[in-house]
């Protein structure tokens, strides 16, 4: 009885730590950090069971899954890159095909002093509306691609934007980018992202393309933000190879790591998972992480506090 415990997260483990992203696998390993706090009951029955053999497999499991789920819930450090630089607030928000009560978002736009915003799932009725909600006195730049349905996208900015243009993903999601242009620092590249979900079967090829084909920090560049709806968790290996080209996860930099932005808050029955982020190139510093609820979309904006390497 004691193995019927043990088994399945000794699994799960294994799974995880050698990255088995197939077929259905994708989407459960998302619940990774749910497994790992239910992994220590296999363990405590297996001790007072004195079963120790099926002890010693589930402190395996317990320990290769903690390693895999705590870190991001323990601050690197207060703030990470260069401390003396220019902070920055940058935003990503899905606005669930235009449905999000816009009001609310602009108003916490406002009271979160955001700098920079990239949206995901960016509709023209959704445009028109931060428009006649005044969005332009707070980010009067942009660079807007939207499209009726999921597939929209865009980045406002309070300060110009160069370079702009957006790119289509295999999946279908458009991507919007540009170059802000953030005083005494110059210029930083940021990115609206959203590959596609990992919601069937036929999407899982291209989720992974999605996932490779995002845009890698260039040392000899500007400064990268890639923000956006990432559709996958940092229990998923394809994410893990993009962070490791030279990112950092804002809110694992943080310890705000675990903290649920996508599943129960349009009303679904779907424990929270972390699908939201915002990476920062390693030269820019982390200060602060905070996610709050937009009603109507299934989302959560994510804040993120940077700071901006000296020019």
């Amino acid at each position: 009885m004691v193995w019927l415990l043990v088994v399945p997260t000794t699994v799960w483990a294994v799974l995880r730590a050698a990255g088995w992203e197939y077929g259905p696998l994708v989407q459960l390993l998302a619940f990774t950090p749910y497994v790992a706090a239910w992994s220590v009951v296999p363990l405590v029955v297996a001790a007072l069971t004195r079963r120790w053999r099926a002890g010693a497999v589930a402190l395996l499991a317990v320990v290769v899954l903690a390693a895999a789920v705590l870190p991001r819930a323990v601050p690197a450090s207060r703030v990470t890159g260069d401390d003396a630089g220019t902070p920055l607030r940058v935003a990503t928000a899905n606005l669930l095909a235009g449905a999000a009560q816009l009001p609310v978002l602009l108003a916490l736009l406002r009271q979160e002093r955001v700098d920079v915003l990239a949206v995901q799932e960016f509709t023209p009725d959704a445009e028109a509306e931060l428009d006649r909600l005044g969005i332009t006195e707070l980010l009067p730049y942009r660079r807007a691609d939207p499209e009726v349905g999921t597939t929209g996208s865009a980045v406002y900015a309070r300060w110009p934007i160069n370079d702009a243009g957006v790119r289509r993903n295999e999946g279908g999601f458009g991507q919007s980018y540009g170059t802000v242009q953030v005083p005494d620092v110059g210029p930083v590249l940021v990115e609206s992202a959203h590959p596609m979900a990992p919601f069937a079967l036929y999407t899982l090829p291209l989720w992974r393309a999605d996932l490779a084909a995002q845009p890698r920090p260039d040392p000899a560049g500007p400064p990268r933000v890639l923000a956006g709806d990432f559709n996958s968790t940092l229990d998923h290996a394809a994410l893990r190879r993009l962070i490791a080209t030279g990112y950092v996860d804002a809110a694992s930099a943080t310890g705000d790591g675990l903290v649920g932005t996508w599943g129960p808050y349009d009303g679904s029955l779907i424990p929270p998972v972390t699908l939201d982020r915002v990476l920062v190139d390693e030269r820019i510093g982390v200060d602060s992480v905070v996610v709050r609820t937009v009603p109507g979309s299934d989302h959560r904006m994510v804040v993120a506090g940077l700071v901006l390497p000296a020019p």
